[in-house]
């Protein structure tokens, strides 16, 4: 049996990730916790607060899907999976789907679609107004993610603005760690506390050994 190295798994990792396919694999998996919450919703299974279930799981998995995100590129660079670019432009979406199916539950569920109610409600709840505020920047970078956008904006500029989601993570571990505070639950917010900041963490320690290389 051939021994398979670590340049060769990479490589047939790679040739995965290539495969017209993969793509519509991922987006599957990636749409399959949205059909499973409504499902729940359809047999009635979130539990004795349905409203508030609903409302945490897309929550929790827009922050899923945000860590997710911010981990393609470290393992991109680390096992030198350069199919994973190919994936990020879906999977930057997906947070902003998320993010979307997270605030519309709160406004369909806790505010029943009353315009002039949330209005006033945000910026009185300050929990509230840091995700508004991460979900406005979510839906600028979602509108400029297309290919056009690129070329349109320059290269230099559109990564200057997509860096903005090192500041959704920011805010949106803030938005989750005061949504949590009421209770006293930190359990899970230091979990993706510690998640955010190793993968923030890679990125400024790899900036400043780029910052060194002689140019």
């Amino acid at each position: 049996m051939a021994l398979v190295t670590p340049w060769r798994f990479a490589a047939r990792l790679n040739a995965i990730g290539l495969h017209p396919w993969s793509k519509r694999l991922l987006f599957g998996l990636m749409l399959l916790p949205a059909l499973l919450l409504v499902a729940a919703v359809a047999l009635d299974q979130l539990g004795a607060n349905p409203a508030q279930a609903l409302v945490r799981r897309t929550g929790d998995w827009t922050l899923r899907t945000l860590c997710l995100v911010l981990a393609l590129t470290p393992l991109r660079v680390g096992l030198q999976l350069t199919a994973l670019a190919r994936w990020r432009r879906m999977l930057g979406l997906f947070v902003y789907f998320y993010a979307t199916l997270h605030l519309l539950s709160y406004a369909w569920l806790d505010m029943g679609f009353e315009l002039t109610d949330i209005a006033h409600d945000i910026p009185k709840r300050p929990f509230i107004l840091v995700g508004f505020t991460a979900y406005l920047i979510l839906a600028v970078l979602a509108v400029t993610s297309p290919g056009w956008m690129v070329r349109l904006m320059g290269g230099k500029t559109w990564r200057r603005l997509h860096q903005l989601v090192y500041v959704v993570a920011g805010l949106a571990l803030l938005h989750f760690f005061w949504m949590r505070a009421g209770k006293n639950d930190f359990a899970e917010v230091g979990l993706y506390a510690l998640i955010i900041s190793l993968l923030l963490g890679w990125r400024l320690v790899r900036a400043v050994k780029f910052d060194k290389k002689p140019r």
